[in-house]
């Protein structure tokens, strides 16, 4: 199985293929799609430059799912927003290509990965290199987009395991009007 991990960002989107042969891991590509060509204020530009960047990524390297960073709130909201709207086109463009996505936060990541959720940069770094044999450490946003890969192999297919044995079911006691949950 290959997966396209992705570290969205406003300047700087982060992509990794990986691909899954039973417990090995096996590196395909890495980089990153800047929007630093643009002015700050062109917020479209660089939306449609992150579109189109994860759609010729899913095109070259033919994935068969994706897993994006989920967007964690920051002190400052303007700059949530700002990351939630370079997600939402990453999202897009891997949506539109019939990939299947899964979200994971950076702790996830980190915890996967390094094994505690509070790992420094360097540290994902360090491990994506020796989990995937690199001769030499990835960028810190490639690193972190591989890192969401390789969660997604290992947690990926049990979490596909338990939703197969657990049915999904709406809750008949909190229905408003119209079937909508609260």
């Amino acid at each position: 199985m290959r997966i396209l991990g992705i570290d969205p960002g406003l300047r700087t989107t982060g992509f990794g293929v990986v691909e899954v042969a039973g417990p090995a891991l096996h590196y395909i590509a890495s980089g990153t799609i800047k929007t630093d060509s643009l002015p700050n204020g062109d917020l479209p530009g660089r939306l449609k430059l992150i579109f189109e960047g994860v759609r010729e990524v899913a095109a070259r390297y033919q994935p068969e799912c994706a897993a994006v960073e989920i967007v964690f709130v920051n002190v400052n909201p303007q700059s949530t927003l700002l990351l939630g709207q370079a997600r939402g086109a990453a999202m897009a463009a891997l949506v539109t290509g019939g990939l299947a996505v899964a979200e994971y936060t950076a702790l996830q990541m980190k915890k996967a990965v390094v094994g505690h959720g509070h790992a420094r940069k360097e540290q994902v770094q360090a491990m994506v290199a020796r989990l995937l044999a690199l001769p030499g450490e990835p960028g810190s946003d490639a690193a972190d987009a591989l890192g969401l890969a390789i969660t997604h192999a290992h947690a990926g297919r049990s979490l596909a395991a338990l939703a197969d044995a657990t049915p999904l079911a709406r809750r008949a006691h909190a229905q408003y009007r119209k079937g909508r949950t609260y």
